[in-house]
């Protein structure tokens, strides 16, 4: 069986519940023609003779379309379309109209009627319309629903994306966060990891509990097992009293290690202890103390290269290593970067008190086109970066660092593609050149009108059609 357009589906839904038509219609003959008309093809029809009473029928019960004359007594089709739209804006309205008042029909569709006839016409053709506007109003609704589950997909979490890559990672997330099992998440820097960590204990029945979070390259040697595991008083000069430890800290909760690659060999085998038998001693003492933690790590290291360099025990790799995250690099998602710079642009926008800032096509171009060895914290600089020095409201290539700002594009689309006019392809190489010319400038827009052999005038003039950020055009 043939899969059924969403117009379709959304037309045999109306019938099973027969849609609703309301004609309105002065004429008689023209009135009992329409309503016999559609009632035979199934649809439900009520019908008024002048503008008033339309309306009033139609705040007492509601229709899915509304069918009207232009010219009524009481209240004209114009009057019907506007109270109608105010009730219910989803209504189609369809005009009916006298070849004279094509003008005004046309007048009609600027205030939201989906379409009109002129008289005379054939009931074909009514039945035409009013099918295309079933299939429109079906694809809409289409729309409103993916848009929907796009928007509940493309952030988890606080983690942005829609790619194939990123769906996967949040399945697993979905997964281990209901279990108490060992997680290594891999990736390099600016991938994310942290956020994945938070999102598996944020979903996880320990979420009330404490979450602790320990970077193992930040804290030295001497001073990490007793930040793990607490001291007595007296243990080691200094210890001038009791301290507890990340793991009776977290008890009932959860610790995320980041760059556990880079643990001590010595921490490493009383890590494997704690992990394995939930018990441990105090520096310093010899009375053990059992906790229930689940444990959470991180690296930008592959764990097997180490263990085979002799710097991370086999042992306890083969212990935390129950469930591996890999990461991917934001160049191998570059679906997600429109989405990211959006999500960017909203939390600076409103931190710099610049609400509504926008990105160009052009400079969207160039962030597509650059590799990120950040990833995706290098992309939230840059974009924190544009907002805070941008002068308009706009982000354009000369915003951009000048590692962005030269990498090159391909104009594939729209510059050679057969669906764009020459006009707007001609558009945008003109806007493609201006950028390029006032990057060399450095923004100067009388040395930039001069190198491009125009008036200041018409860069001013053009400036401001291509939406570049622009002051006086004498100060420059």
């Amino acid at each position: 069986m043939a899969q059924k357009l969403p117009g379709q589906v959304y037309k045999d839904r109306l019938k099973m519940r027969q849609m609703k038509i309301l004609i309105i219609e002065d004429d008689p003959g023209v009135r009992l023609g329409l309503s016999f008309t559609l009632e035979s093809n199934g649809y439900g029809i009520a019908a008024a003779e002048n503008g008033i009473e339309g309306i009033k029928l139609f705040e007492d019960k509601g229709f899915d379309i509304v069918i009207t004359d232009l010219r009524l007594p009481g209240a004209d089709g114009i009057k019907v379309l506007k109270s109608i739209k105010n009730i219910s804006p989803d209504t189609g309205v369809i005009i009916i109209t006298a070849f004279a008042d094509v003008k005004n029909a046309v007048e009609a569709m600027r205030e939201g009627a989906y379409d009109y006839i002129s008289k005379p016409f054939n009931p074909e053709e009514l039945l035409i319309v009013i099918e295309r506007f079933i299939k429109y109003r079906g694809i809409e609704l289409e729309n409103i629903r993916l848009k929907e589950e796009l928007k509940e997909k493309k952030q988890f979490q606080q983690i942005v994306g829609v790619s194939p890559a990123m769906q996967r990672i949040f399945e697993i997330i979905e997964t281990v966060a209901k279990t108490d099992s060992s997680v290594v998440i891999y990736g390099e820097s600016g991938t994310g990891k942290e956020l994945v960590a938070n999102a598996i204990h944020n979903l996880s029945p320990r979420k009330d509990k404490p979450f602790l979070k320990i970077n193992c390259a930040a804290i030295p040697e001497t001073l990490l097992e007793s930040e793990l595991f607490g001291h007595e008083k007296g243990a080691f000069t200094g210890a001038a009293q009791r301290k507890k430890g990340k793991f009776e800290a977290a008890d009932g909760g959860a610790i995320f290690f980041d760059e556990i690659s880079e643990m001590p060999l010595l921490v490493q085998a009383k890590m494997l202890r704690v992990i394995e038998d939930h018990t441990f001693e105090r520096i310093g003492s010899n009375e053990p103390i059992h906790v229930d933690v689940r444990t959470l790590y991180a690296t930008s290291k592959n764990l097997k290269d180490e263990v085979k360099a002799g710097r991370f025990r086999e042992d306890l790799y083969y212990r935390l290593n129950v469930i591996p995250i890999n990461l991917p690099l934001l160049r191998e998602r570059k679906e997600d970067i429109p989405l990211l710079v959006e999500h960017f642009l909203k939390i600076f926008s409103e931190k710099t008190g610049k609400p509504g800032v926008t990105i160009s096509p052009l400079a969207m171009e160039r962030l597509l086109a650059y590799h990120y060895p950040g990833n995706v914290r290098e992309l939230k600089h840059v974009i924190e970066t544009a907002v805070t020095l941008c002068r308009g409201n706009k982000i354009e290539p000369c915003c951009l660092p000048a590692e962005i700002r030269g990498t090159e594009v391909k104009h594939t689309v729209p510059l050679i593609c057969n669906n764009f006019p020459l006009s707007e392809r001609v558009k945008v190489f003109e806007k493609e050149i201006i950028a390029h010319v006032l990057e060399e400038t450095g923004g100067k827009k009388k040395d930039a009108a001069k190198k491009l052999g125009i008036s200041r005038e018409t860069l001013w003039r053009k400036l401001k059609e291509y939406g570049f950020p622009v002051s006086n055009l004498e100060d420059e």
